[in-house]
Protein backbone atom coordinates (compact mmCIF):
# COMPACT_ATOMS: atom_id res chain seq x y z
CA UNK A 1 0.00 0.00 0.00
CA UNK A 2 2.98 2.33 0.51
CA UNK A 3 3.41 3.18 -3.17
CA UNK A 4 -0.28 3.93 -3.62
CA UNK A 5 -0.45 6.19 -0.56
CA UNK A 6 2.74 8.01 -1.57
CA UNK A 7 1.56 8.56 -5.12
CA UNK A 8 -2.02 9.64 -4.39
CA UNK A 9 -1.63 11.05 -0.88
CA UNK A 10 -4.31 8.75 0.56
CA UNK A 11 -5.41 5.15 0.58
CA UNK A 12 -6.99 4.19 -2.74
CA UNK A 13 -10.73 3.47 -2.99
CA UNK A 14 -11.43 2.06 -6.43
CA UNK A 15 -14.58 1.26 -8.39
CA UNK A 16 -13.99 -1.09 -11.33
CA UNK A 17 -16.62 -1.33 -14.08
CA UNK A 18 -16.63 -4.23 -16.50
CA UNK A 19 -13.45 -6.24 -17.20
CA UNK A 20 -11.91 -7.64 -14.01
CA UNK A 21 -8.25 -7.56 -15.11
CA UNK A 22 -7.59 -4.13 -13.58
CA UNK A 23 -9.48 -5.01 -10.39
CA UNK A 24 -7.57 -8.28 -10.02
CA UNK A 25 -4.25 -6.48 -10.32
CA UNK A 26 -5.17 -3.96 -7.63
CA UNK A 27 -6.63 -6.66 -5.40
CA UNK A 28 -3.34 -8.55 -5.52
CA UNK A 29 -1.71 -5.48 -3.97
CA UNK A 30 -4.23 -5.24 -1.16
CA UNK A 31 -6.28 -2.40 -2.65
CA UNK A 32 -10.00 -2.60 -1.85
CA UNK A 33 -12.00 -2.63 -5.11
CA UNK A 34 -15.77 -2.32 -5.58
CA UNK A 35 -16.65 -4.31 -8.67
CA UNK A 36 -19.53 -3.24 -10.91
CA UNK A 37 -20.84 -5.85 -13.33
CA UNK A 38 -21.26 -3.65 -16.39
CA UNK A 39 -21.27 -4.60 -20.04
CA UNK A 40 -21.73 -2.56 -23.20
CA UNK A 41 -25.28 -2.49 -24.58
CA UNK A 42 -26.22 -5.84 -26.07
CA UNK A 43 -27.78 -4.24 -29.12
CA UNK A 44 -27.01 -1.03 -31.02
CA UNK A 45 -30.75 -0.36 -31.16
CA UNK A 46 -30.90 0.31 -27.42
CA UNK A 47 -29.57 3.84 -27.86
CA UNK A 48 -32.58 4.72 -30.01
CA UNK A 49 -35.01 3.61 -27.29
CA UNK A 50 -34.22 6.31 -24.74
CA UNK A 51 -37.03 8.63 -25.74
CA UNK A 52 -39.41 10.81 -23.74
CA UNK A 53 -42.42 9.10 -25.30
CA UNK A 54 -41.25 5.68 -24.08
CA UNK A 55 -40.59 7.09 -20.63
CA UNK A 56 -44.12 8.53 -20.52
CA UNK A 57 -45.63 5.26 -21.73
CA UNK A 58 -43.71 3.33 -19.10
CA UNK A 59 -44.94 5.62 -16.34
CA UNK A 60 -48.50 4.88 -17.47
CA UNK A 61 -47.93 1.10 -17.64
CA UNK A 62 -46.25 1.06 -14.22
CA UNK A 63 -49.05 3.14 -12.72
CA UNK A 64 -51.65 0.67 -14.04
CA UNK A 65 -49.71 -2.25 -12.59
CA UNK A 66 -49.38 -0.57 -9.21
CA UNK A 67 -53.04 0.46 -9.10
CA UNK A 68 -54.38 -3.07 -9.67
CA UNK A 69 -56.57 -4.54 -6.92
CA UNK A 70 -56.80 -8.31 -7.59
CA UNK A 71 -59.55 -10.09 -5.68
CA UNK A 72 -60.23 -13.84 -5.75
CA UNK A 73 -63.97 -13.95 -6.42
CA UNK A 74 -64.94 -17.43 -7.58
CA UNK A 75 -64.03 -20.92 -8.76
CA UNK A 76 -65.85 -22.21 -11.85
CA UNK A 77 -65.36 -24.82 -14.59
CA UNK A 78 -63.06 -23.41 -17.26
CA UNK A 79 -65.68 -23.94 -19.96
CA UNK A 80 -68.03 -21.53 -18.14
CA UNK A 81 -65.64 -18.62 -17.62
CA UNK A 82 -62.40 -18.78 -19.63
CA UNK A 83 -62.76 -16.77 -22.86
CA UNK A 84 -62.60 -18.95 -25.95
CA UNK A 85 -62.59 -22.27 -24.11
CA UNK A 86 -64.19 -25.25 -25.89
CA UNK A 87 -64.50 -28.97 -25.01
CA UNK A 88 -61.57 -29.77 -27.29
CA UNK A 89 -59.31 -26.84 -26.35
CA UNK A 90 -56.17 -27.53 -24.31
CA UNK A 91 -54.41 -24.46 -22.97
CA UNK A 92 -50.70 -24.73 -22.18
CA UNK A 93 -48.01 -22.58 -20.60
CA UNK A 94 -45.65 -20.31 -22.51
CA UNK A 95 -45.71 -19.13 -26.11
CA UNK A 96 -47.54 -21.04 -28.90
CA UNK A 97 -46.45 -24.67 -29.16
CA UNK A 98 -47.69 -27.46 -31.47
CA UNK A 99 -47.82 -31.08 -30.31
CA UNK A 100 -44.85 -31.99 -32.49
CA UNK A 101 -42.55 -29.61 -30.55
CA UNK A 102 -43.81 -30.35 -27.03
CA UNK A 103 -41.27 -31.70 -24.56
CA UNK A 104 -41.79 -34.88 -22.56
CA UNK A 105 -43.51 -33.45 -19.46
CA UNK A 106 -45.85 -31.24 -21.50
CA UNK A 107 -46.82 -34.27 -23.60
CA UNK A 108 -47.38 -36.19 -20.39
CA UNK A 109 -49.66 -33.44 -19.08
CA UNK A 110 -51.62 -33.46 -22.36
CA UNK A 111 -52.03 -37.24 -22.09
CA UNK A 112 -53.23 -36.93 -18.51
CA UNK A 113 -55.65 -34.13 -19.39
CA UNK A 114 -57.21 -36.18 -22.19
CA UNK A 115 -57.63 -39.13 -19.84
CA UNK A 116 -59.17 -36.82 -17.24
CA UNK A 117 -61.58 -35.33 -19.79
CA UNK A 118 -62.49 -38.86 -20.93
CA UNK A 119 -61.51 -37.94 -24.47
CA UNK A 120 -59.19 -40.96 -24.44
CA UNK A 121 -59.19 -44.26 -22.54
CA UNK A 122 -55.47 -45.06 -22.68
CA UNK A 123 -52.24 -43.08 -22.92
CA UNK A 124 -51.67 -44.47 -26.42
CA UNK A 125 -55.10 -43.34 -27.56
CA UNK A 126 -54.45 -39.92 -26.02
CA UNK A 127 -51.20 -39.56 -27.97
CA UNK A 128 -52.91 -40.43 -31.22
CA UNK A 129 -55.66 -37.89 -30.55
CA UNK A 130 -53.11 -35.20 -29.67
CA UNK A 131 -51.29 -35.77 -32.95
CA UNK A 132 -54.49 -35.96 -35.04
CA UNK A 133 -55.15 -32.24 -35.42
CA UNK A 134 -58.60 -32.60 -33.84
CA UNK A 135 -57.63 -30.59 -30.76
CA UNK A 136 -56.86 -26.90 -30.31
CA UNK A 137 -53.62 -26.16 -28.47
CA UNK A 138 -53.27 -22.54 -27.37
CA UNK A 139 -51.28 -20.57 -24.76
CA UNK A 140 -53.05 -19.83 -21.49
CA UNK A 141 -51.99 -16.21 -21.94
CA UNK A 142 -54.18 -15.94 -25.06
CA UNK A 143 -57.19 -16.55 -22.81
CA UNK A 144 -56.43 -14.27 -19.82
CA UNK A 145 -55.18 -17.37 -18.00
CA UNK A 146 -51.97 -18.72 -16.51
CA UNK A 147 -50.87 -22.27 -15.74
CA UNK A 148 -47.92 -23.52 -13.68
CA UNK A 149 -45.31 -25.78 -15.32
CA UNK A 150 -47.01 -27.52 -18.30
CA UNK A 151 -50.01 -25.29 -17.62
CA UNK A 152 -52.51 -27.65 -19.24
CA UNK A 153 -56.06 -26.38 -18.70
CA UNK A 154 -59.15 -28.11 -20.08
CA UNK A 155 -62.88 -27.48 -20.18
CA UNK A 156 -63.99 -29.37 -17.06
CA UNK A 157 -61.19 -28.23 -14.79
CA UNK A 158 -62.25 -25.81 -12.05
CA UNK A 159 -60.37 -22.52 -12.35
CA UNK A 160 -59.77 -19.68 -9.92
CA UNK A 161 -61.39 -16.42 -11.01
CA UNK A 162 -59.49 -13.26 -10.05
CA UNK A 163 -60.96 -9.84 -10.74
CA UNK A 164 -58.95 -6.62 -10.87
CA UNK A 165 -61.38 -4.34 -9.05
CA UNK A 166 -59.64 -1.24 -10.46
CA UNK A 167 -60.33 -2.01 -14.12
CA UNK A 168 -62.74 -4.96 -14.05
CA UNK A 169 -60.59 -7.36 -16.08
CA UNK A 170 -60.44 -10.98 -14.95
CA UNK A 171 -57.85 -13.74 -15.03
CA UNK A 172 -57.93 -17.50 -14.48
CA UNK A 173 -55.77 -20.34 -13.19
CA UNK A 174 -56.26 -23.99 -12.30
CA UNK A 175 -56.16 -25.24 -8.70
CA UNK A 176 -52.77 -26.26 -7.37
CA UNK A 177 -52.24 -30.01 -7.06
CA UNK A 178 -49.41 -29.93 -4.52
CA UNK A 179 -45.84 -31.15 -4.87
CA UNK A 180 -44.56 -34.45 -6.25
CA UNK A 181 -46.37 -36.31 -9.00
CA UNK A 182 -48.86 -33.91 -10.55
CA UNK A 183 -50.35 -33.26 -13.96
CA UNK A 184 -48.49 -29.97 -14.29
CA UNK A 185 -45.18 -31.88 -14.16
CA UNK A 186 -46.34 -34.39 -16.76
CA UNK A 187 -47.52 -37.17 -14.45
CA UNK A 188 -50.70 -39.02 -15.39
CA UNK A 189 -50.91 -42.00 -13.03
CA UNK A 190 -54.40 -43.03 -11.83
CA UNK A 191 -54.01 -41.17 -8.52
CA UNK A 192 -53.23 -37.94 -10.43
CA UNK A 193 -56.41 -38.31 -12.49
CA UNK A 194 -58.47 -39.22 -9.41
CA UNK A 195 -57.32 -36.06 -7.65
CA UNK A 196 -58.29 -33.90 -10.63
CA UNK A 197 -61.75 -35.47 -10.67
CA UNK A 198 -62.12 -34.76 -6.95
CA UNK A 199 -61.19 -31.15 -7.71
CA UNK A 200 -63.98 -31.08 -10.30
CA UNK A 201 -66.64 -32.76 -8.17
CA UNK A 202 -65.93 -31.42 -4.67
CA UNK A 203 -63.02 -29.01 -4.13
CA UNK A 204 -63.76 -26.55 -6.94
CA UNK A 205 -67.50 -26.19 -6.23
CA UNK A 206 -66.82 -25.87 -2.48
CA UNK A 207 -64.24 -23.13 -2.89
CA UNK A 208 -66.47 -21.33 -5.37
CA UNK A 209 -69.39 -21.35 -2.95
CA UNK A 210 -67.21 -20.04 -0.10
CA UNK A 211 -65.80 -17.21 -2.21
CA UNK A 212 -69.23 -16.15 -3.40
CA UNK A 213 -70.54 -16.16 0.18
CA UNK A 214 -67.76 -13.98 1.58
CA UNK A 215 -67.54 -11.62 -1.40
CA UNK A 216 -64.01 -12.61 -2.40
CA UNK A 217 -60.52 -12.37 -0.89
CA UNK A 218 -58.25 -9.34 -1.34
CA UNK A 219 -55.16 -10.98 -2.84
CA UNK A 220 -52.99 -7.86 -3.03
CA UNK A 221 -53.34 -7.39 0.72
CA UNK A 222 -52.69 -11.08 1.36
CA UNK A 223 -49.50 -11.07 -0.74
CA UNK A 224 -48.29 -7.93 1.02
CA UNK A 225 -48.61 -9.71 4.36
CA UNK A 226 -47.02 -12.91 3.09
CA UNK A 227 -43.96 -11.11 1.70
CA UNK A 228 -43.31 -9.67 5.15
CA UNK A 229 -43.67 -13.17 6.61
CA UNK A 230 -40.93 -14.74 4.48
CA UNK A 231 -42.66 -15.71 1.22
CA UNK A 232 -41.68 -14.60 -2.26
CA UNK A 233 -44.95 -16.09 -3.62
CA UNK A 234 -43.43 -18.25 -6.34
CA UNK A 235 -41.54 -21.18 -4.86
CA UNK A 236 -42.26 -20.25 -1.25
CA UNK A 237 -45.97 -19.85 -0.43
CA UNK A 238 -46.21 -21.13 3.13
CA UNK A 239 -47.36 -17.88 4.70
CA UNK A 240 -49.68 -16.97 1.82
CA UNK A 241 -51.25 -20.43 1.84
CA UNK A 242 -51.74 -20.27 5.61
CA UNK A 243 -53.35 -16.82 5.37
CA UNK A 244 -55.72 -17.97 2.62
CA UNK A 245 -56.67 -21.14 4.50
CA UNK A 246 -57.24 -19.11 7.68
CA UNK A 247 -59.65 -16.90 5.72
CA UNK A 248 -61.71 -19.67 4.15
CA UNK A 249 -61.55 -22.49 6.72
CA UNK A 250 -64.50 -21.38 8.89
CA UNK A 251 -66.67 -21.06 5.80
CA UNK A 252 -65.59 -24.47 4.47
CA UNK A 253 -66.56 -25.93 7.84
CA UNK A 254 -70.04 -24.41 7.44
CA UNK A 255 -70.70 -25.91 3.99
CA UNK A 256 -73.50 -28.41 3.51
CA UNK A 257 -71.15 -31.26 2.69
CA UNK A 258 -70.51 -34.63 4.35
CA UNK A 259 -68.05 -34.19 7.24
CA UNK A 260 -65.53 -36.45 5.51
CA UNK A 261 -65.44 -34.14 2.47
CA UNK A 262 -65.05 -31.01 4.58
CA UNK A 263 -62.21 -32.71 6.40
CA UNK A 264 -60.59 -33.78 3.13
CA UNK A 265 -60.76 -30.23 1.74
CA UNK A 266 -59.10 -28.69 4.80
CA UNK A 267 -56.56 -31.51 5.10
CA UNK A 268 -55.58 -31.14 1.44
CA UNK A 269 -55.24 -27.35 1.74
CA UNK A 270 -53.27 -27.54 4.99
CA UNK A 271 -50.89 -30.14 3.52
CA UNK A 272 -50.20 -28.20 0.32
CA UNK A 273 -47.58 -25.50 0.84
CA UNK A 274 -48.26 -24.29 -2.71
CA UNK A 275 -52.02 -24.02 -2.25
CA UNK A 276 -51.69 -20.27 -2.85
CA UNK A 277 -49.32 -20.36 -5.85
CA UNK A 278 -51.94 -20.47 -8.58
CA UNK A 279 -53.96 -17.76 -6.82
CA UNK A 280 -50.93 -15.48 -6.78
CA UNK A 281 -50.22 -16.23 -10.43
CA UNK A 282 -53.75 -15.26 -11.43
CA UNK A 283 -53.50 -12.07 -9.35
CA UNK A 284 -50.26 -11.10 -11.10
CA UNK A 285 -51.83 -11.89 -14.48
CA UNK A 286 -54.85 -9.65 -13.76
CA UNK A 287 -52.55 -6.78 -12.71
CA UNK A 288 -50.22 -7.13 -15.69
CA UNK A 289 -53.04 -7.47 -18.21
CA UNK A 290 -54.23 -4.05 -17.01
CA UNK A 291 -50.76 -2.68 -17.77
CA UNK A 292 -50.60 -4.27 -21.22
CA UNK A 293 -51.40 -2.34 -24.38
CA UNK A 294 -49.84 1.03 -23.54
CA UNK A 295 -48.50 2.22 -26.92
CA UNK A 296 -44.69 2.36 -27.08
CA UNK A 297 -44.18 1.15 -23.53
CA UNK A 298 -41.08 -1.03 -23.12
CA UNK A 299 -42.34 -2.70 -19.93
CA UNK A 300 -42.52 -6.49 -19.99
CA UNK A 301 -46.00 -7.82 -19.14
CA UNK A 302 -45.45 -11.56 -19.71
CA UNK A 303 -42.56 -13.95 -19.15
CA UNK A 304 -43.50 -17.57 -19.83
CA UNK A 305 -41.94 -20.84 -20.94
CA UNK A 306 -43.23 -24.14 -22.22
CA UNK A 307 -40.31 -26.56 -21.93
CA UNK A 308 -39.18 -25.74 -25.46
CA UNK A 309 -39.21 -21.95 -25.78
CA UNK A 310 -39.11 -18.97 -23.47
CA UNK A 311 -41.29 -16.04 -24.52
CA UNK A 312 -41.97 -12.49 -23.41
CA UNK A 313 -44.62 -9.94 -24.29
CA UNK A 314 -44.18 -6.18 -24.03
CA UNK A 315 -46.88 -3.65 -23.13
CA UNK A 316 -46.37 -1.47 -26.21
CA UNK A 317 -46.01 -4.30 -28.72
CA UNK A 318 -49.47 -5.85 -28.70
CA UNK A 319 -49.88 -9.62 -28.60
CA UNK A 320 -46.57 -10.48 -30.26
CA UNK A 321 -44.28 -13.03 -28.62
CA UNK A 322 -40.51 -12.61 -28.57
CA UNK A 323 -38.93 -16.00 -28.05
CA UNK A 324 -35.72 -17.92 -27.55
CA UNK A 325 -34.73 -21.39 -26.35
CA UNK A 326 -35.85 -22.29 -22.83
CA UNK A 327 -32.90 -22.83 -20.47
CA UNK A 328 -32.49 -25.68 -18.01
CA UNK A 329 -32.68 -24.59 -14.34
CA UNK A 330 -29.67 -24.90 -12.07
CA UNK A 331 -30.64 -26.02 -8.60
CA UNK A 332 -31.25 -28.81 -6.12
CA UNK A 333 -32.53 -32.27 -7.09
CA UNK A 334 -34.51 -34.87 -5.22
CA UNK A 335 -32.61 -38.03 -4.28
CA UNK A 336 -31.89 -40.20 -7.30
CA UNK A 337 -32.13 -37.40 -9.88
CA UNK A 338 -29.61 -35.03 -11.44
CA UNK A 339 -29.13 -32.42 -14.14
CA UNK A 340 -29.12 -35.10 -16.85
CA UNK A 341 -32.76 -35.85 -16.00
CA UNK A 342 -34.01 -32.25 -16.14
CA UNK A 343 -36.32 -30.82 -18.77
CA UNK A 344 -35.79 -27.25 -20.01
CA UNK A 345 -37.76 -24.74 -17.97
CA UNK A 346 -41.52 -24.45 -18.32
CA UNK A 347 -44.54 -22.71 -16.84
CA UNK A 348 -46.41 -19.42 -16.69
CA UNK A 349 -45.38 -18.98 -13.05
CA UNK A 350 -42.72 -16.44 -14.07
CA UNK A 351 -45.69 -14.05 -14.15
CA UNK A 352 -44.80 -13.59 -10.46
CA UNK A 353 -41.33 -12.24 -11.28
CA UNK A 354 -42.87 -10.10 -14.03
CA UNK A 355 -45.03 -8.47 -11.34
CA UNK A 356 -42.17 -7.97 -8.84
CA UNK A 357 -42.46 -11.18 -6.81
CA UNK A 358 -40.70 -14.55 -7.00
CA UNK A 359 -36.95 -14.17 -7.39
CA UNK A 360 -37.40 -10.39 -7.44
CA UNK A 361 -38.58 -10.64 -3.80
CA UNK A 362 -36.05 -13.25 -2.63
CA UNK A 363 -34.40 -10.76 -0.29
CA UNK A 364 -37.42 -11.15 1.97
CA UNK A 365 -37.50 -14.95 1.65
CA UNK A 366 -34.02 -16.24 2.57
CA UNK A 367 -35.40 -19.69 3.45
CA UNK A 368 -36.17 -20.22 -0.25
CA UNK A 369 -32.52 -21.12 -0.86
CA UNK A 370 -33.13 -24.44 0.92
CA UNK A 371 -35.44 -25.28 -1.99
CA UNK A 372 -33.70 -23.73 -5.02
CA UNK A 373 -30.05 -23.60 -3.90
CA UNK A 374 -27.63 -20.84 -2.95
CA UNK A 375 -27.29 -18.86 0.26
CA UNK A 376 -29.32 -16.15 2.02
CA UNK A 377 -26.73 -13.66 0.77
CA UNK A 378 -27.46 -14.84 -2.78
CA UNK A 379 -31.18 -14.25 -2.23
CA UNK A 380 -30.43 -10.70 -1.12
CA UNK A 381 -28.16 -10.19 -4.11
CA UNK A 382 -30.72 -11.40 -6.64
CA UNK A 383 -33.26 -8.82 -5.48
CA UNK A 384 -30.74 -5.98 -5.41
CA UNK A 385 -29.64 -6.87 -8.93
CA UNK A 386 -33.22 -6.71 -10.23
CA UNK A 387 -33.51 -3.05 -9.24
CA UNK A 388 -31.06 -2.39 -12.09
CA UNK A 389 -33.56 -3.52 -14.76
CA UNK A 390 -36.89 -2.34 -13.37
CA UNK A 391 -38.86 0.88 -13.74
CA UNK A 392 -39.91 1.27 -10.13
CA UNK A 393 -40.66 -0.31 -6.78
CA UNK A 394 -43.86 -1.83 -5.49
CA UNK A 395 -45.82 0.27 -3.05
CA UNK A 396 -47.67 -2.81 -1.79
CA UNK A 397 -44.97 -5.49 -1.54
CA UNK A 398 -42.20 -4.37 0.82
CA UNK A 399 -39.10 -6.18 2.03
CA UNK A 400 -38.11 -5.99 5.73
CA UNK A 401 -34.42 -6.88 5.12
CA UNK A 402 -34.15 -3.86 2.80
CA UNK A 403 -35.71 -1.43 5.30
CA UNK A 404 -39.13 -2.13 3.79
CA UNK A 405 -38.08 -1.05 0.32
CA UNK A 406 -40.64 -2.05 -2.34
CA UNK A 407 -39.82 -5.03 -4.52
CA UNK A 408 -38.25 -4.20 -7.92
CA UNK A 409 -41.17 -3.98 -10.32
CA UNK A 410 -41.70 -3.39 -14.04
CA UNK A 411 -39.00 -5.03 -16.16
CA UNK A 412 -37.78 -2.59 -18.82
CA UNK A 413 -36.54 -4.10 -22.09
CA UNK A 414 -34.20 -1.11 -22.49
CA UNK A 415 -32.53 -1.65 -19.12
CA UNK A 416 -32.04 -5.36 -19.78
CA UNK A 417 -30.34 -4.53 -23.07
CA UNK A 418 -28.27 -1.71 -21.61
CA UNK A 419 -26.99 -3.59 -18.56
CA UNK A 420 -26.92 -7.13 -19.89
CA UNK A 421 -28.64 -8.20 -16.66
CA UNK A 422 -31.32 -10.82 -17.26
CA UNK A 423 -34.40 -11.26 -15.06
CA UNK A 424 -33.91 -13.87 -12.35
CA UNK A 425 -36.53 -16.60 -12.02
CA UNK A 426 -36.88 -19.38 -9.48
CA UNK A 427 -38.68 -22.47 -10.66
CA UNK A 428 -39.53 -26.13 -10.23
CA UNK A 429 -37.72 -28.75 -12.30
CA UNK A 430 -39.60 -31.45 -14.19
CA UNK A 431 -38.18 -34.75 -15.44
CA UNK A 432 -37.60 -34.70 -19.18
CA UNK A 433 -39.63 -37.89 -19.64
CA UNK A 434 -43.44 -37.81 -19.41
CA UNK A 435 -45.18 -39.39 -16.47
CA UNK A 436 -42.46 -38.95 -13.81
CA UNK A 437 -43.13 -35.49 -12.42
CA UNK A 438 -41.11 -33.02 -10.35
CA UNK A 439 -37.49 -33.85 -9.57
CA UNK A 440 -36.20 -30.62 -8.02
CA UNK A 441 -36.20 -26.82 -8.01
CA UNK A 442 -33.73 -24.13 -9.00
CA UNK A 443 -32.96 -20.87 -10.76
CA UNK A 444 -33.04 -19.87 -14.42
CA UNK A 445 -32.84 -16.80 -16.68
CA UNK A 446 -34.54 -15.94 -19.97
CA UNK A 447 -32.46 -15.94 -23.15
CA UNK A 448 -31.17 -12.49 -24.08
CA UNK A 449 -32.54 -13.07 -27.59
CA UNK A 450 -36.09 -12.38 -26.36
CA UNK A 451 -35.13 -8.88 -25.29
CA UNK A 452 -32.98 -8.18 -28.34
CA UNK A 453 -35.88 -9.08 -30.62
CA UNK A 454 -38.27 -6.94 -28.56
CA UNK A 455 -35.81 -4.05 -28.67
CA UNK A 456 -35.68 -4.18 -32.45
CA UNK A 457 -39.48 -4.25 -32.58
CA UNK A 458 -39.67 -1.20 -30.31
CA UNK A 459 -37.19 0.64 -32.50
CA UNK A 460 -39.36 -0.16 -35.53
CA UNK A 461 -42.41 1.18 -33.68
CA UNK A 462 -40.59 4.43 -32.98
CA UNK A 463 -39.87 4.82 -36.68
CA UNK A 464 -43.62 4.88 -37.41
CA UNK A 465 -45.71 8.03 -37.08
CA UNK A 466 -47.50 8.23 -33.74
CA UNK A 467 -51.23 7.48 -33.83
CA UNK A 468 -51.90 9.82 -30.92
Amino acid sequence: MTAEVGLFGAELRVVNAGVDLFADALGSRGVEVSRVDWRPPASPTVATLWRDEIDAANREALQRLGAAQPVLVDVRPALEVVPGMTPTTLLHAGPPLPWARMSGPVRGAVIGALLYERLADTPEEAERLAASGALTFDPCHHHAAVGPMAGITTARMPVLVVENRTTGNRSYATLNEGLGKALRYGAFAPDVIERLRWFEAILGPALGEVLRRIGGVDIRNLIAQAVQMGDECHNRNRAASALLIKTIAPHVAALDLPPAERERILTFAAGNDHFFLNVGMAACKAALDAAHGVPRSSMVTVMARNGTEFGIRVSGLGDRWFTGPAGTPVGLYFAGFGAEDANPDMGDSAITETAGLGAFAMAGAPAIVQFVGGTPADALGYTKRMYEITLGESEAYRLPPLDFRGTPTGIDVRLVLQTGILPQINTGIAHRRPGIGQIGAGLVNPPLACFEEAGRALAAELARPSQA
